[in-house]
């Protein structure tokens, strides 16, 4: 089995930075040059990357893993708008320290501003608690152990692209005046849990329109389980959650976001009433040795 790209699993990862690229024109030598000095190990960081069908291509591996495509704007009945934005490259910085990410973040920012436009910049935090701007906690639905995360999040052995990720990214901004207006309770029926306590509403007493409601799903008697690694971005203008999440097979991602749009009972995710998608991208993020042999041309 083929490795995951270092950092992917290490919790919990309280600085981050989120970097999508389009590439310029440039032969494909100096692209994979620029990228080698982009992703150079980095004390105290880590440094992932992921690949659009395209730009995967353009490195020259001659395959890419099954079902890898570009994302495409999605709507609800109800007028939810999931937007897309499809960039050549995403680029995750994560560590405990943010002066060790930003040292990373100088590194790679420097080795592509030839070779590629920065068309998003987001800097992410994680609280001790875990809770993101709404006062939330965020990620409570994760694979519990290390065996099921990687479960959920790798592509299995013997597939095109095994030991790396599909990956999902998207910037979404809270209404946080709207949300914060409404009693706990209303709230708690939104998400899907408690507020203080982050406890999952179950049974009659889980909404079917809730959050949790319209994303913890099976198909055909499999669960959709993905890995999510996003936190909350921003300061005192711009601020909301940037999702990011990694997962075995695209249909992970596609049939949880037709859920929660309603595309099949038109049922549609109550987040969606308080929260805005900006931003939407598909990637691949290859596994260690996919990677280096892709760089090496």
């Amino acid at each position: 089995m083929k490795t995951h790209q270092a950092g992917l699993f290490e919790e919990p990862g309280r600085s981050s930075q989120y970097l999508e690229y389009q590439f310029r024109s440039t032969s494909d030598a100096e692209l994979r040059q620029a990228l080698s000095q982009a992703v150079k190990p980095v004390d105290g960081a880590h440094i992932l990357v992921a690949f659009n069908q395209a730009s995967w291509q353009r490195l020259g591996p001659g395959w890419s893993p099954d079902g890898l495509h570009d994302f495409t704007a999605q709507y609800s009945a109800k007028g939810h708008v999931m937007p897309a934005s499809q960039r050549d490259m995403f680029i995750w910085v994560v560590g405990e320290d943010r002066g060790d990410v930003m040292n990373a973040v100088v590194q790679v920012t420097e080795a592509l501003n030839s070779i590629a436009d920065l068309e998003l910049d987001l800097d992410g935090y994680k609280t001790r608690d875990a809770r993101i701007i709404t006062g939330f906690v965020d990620g409570t639905g994760n694979p519990g152990t290390a065996e099921k995360k990687r479960a959920a999040a790798i592509i299995p052995e013997g597939q095109p692209g095994e030991g790396g990720s599909f990956v999902l990214g998207q910037k979404w901004t809270h209404r946080l005046q709207e949300f914060l207006s409404l009693s706990v309770t209303a709230q708690e029926n939104v998400i899907g849990r408690t507020k203080e306590t982050n406890i999952e509403l179950e049974g009659t007493a889980l909404p079917p329109e809730s959050h949790v409601g319209r994303t913890d799903i099976d198909v055909d008697d499999v669960p959709m389980k993905m890995y999510r690694r996003g936190t909350p971005y921003g300061g005192g203008q711009d601020k909301g959650l940037y999702f990011l999440a990694f997962a075995c097979d695209m249909d992970r991602f596609v049939n949880v976001i037709d859920s929660m749009l309603g595309k099949d009972d038109g049922i549609t995710d109550a987040m969606m009433d308080f929260s805005d998608a900006l931003t939407g991208s598909y990637w691949f993020m290859p596994s260690q040795e996919d990677l280096a042999a892709a760089l090496a041309g």
